[in-house]
């Protein structure tokens, strides 16, 4: 991925990672350790207008040419632990994995859905028939740690 650096928000520069080739897509774990090795780490939001900025950047990465098709984002968000999965508790059980204290949300409808779901991905999935919140693009949605993002 190439990294692109703004001004206007706390982390000023974001590196977006995308891999058509299914084999070299990664779990949840393994894409925290590569951004930590890269001198990063998964994307925490903590604004809409942070949120609206990585719409962007993935409309022009999908606009560019490259063929980008179906394929979701691993983002910093995370629960541990198994402790209040399936109770009303549970949204309110994710953490960001950087230590960001951020409040903000965008979850799709219905999400998240808990139980054994635990890592947090940015929907990307333009060919997919919309749902009830709308077509799968930029709303979170939790899965399982072990899934190839």
């Amino acid at each position: 991925g190439q990294k692109v650096c703004y001004g206007a928000f706390k982390r000023s520069c974001y590196k977006l990672a995308y891999f058509q080739d299914l084999s070299r897509r990664v779990g949840f774990q393994e894409a925290r350790q590569a951004c930590e090795i890269d001198g990063g780490a998964l994307l925490s939001l903590e604004s809409e207008a942070e949120q609206q900025l990585i719409e962007n950047m993935l409309q022009n990465l999908t606009r560019s040419g490259s063929g980008i098709s179906d394929g979701d984002f691993w983002i910093g968000l995370w629960r541990s632990g198994d402790g209040l999965a399936t109770s009303s508790a549970c949204p309110d059980l994710y953490q960001w994995a950087d230590g960001s204290v951020s409040p903000f949300r965008n979850w799709y409808t219905d999400e998240p859905s808990c139980g054994s779901e635990a890592c947090v991905v940015m929907y990307h999935q333009p060919t997919a028939n919309p749902g009830l919140g709308g077509p799968y693009l930029y709303q979170w949605n939790d899965d399982r740690c072990n899934m190839k993002h």
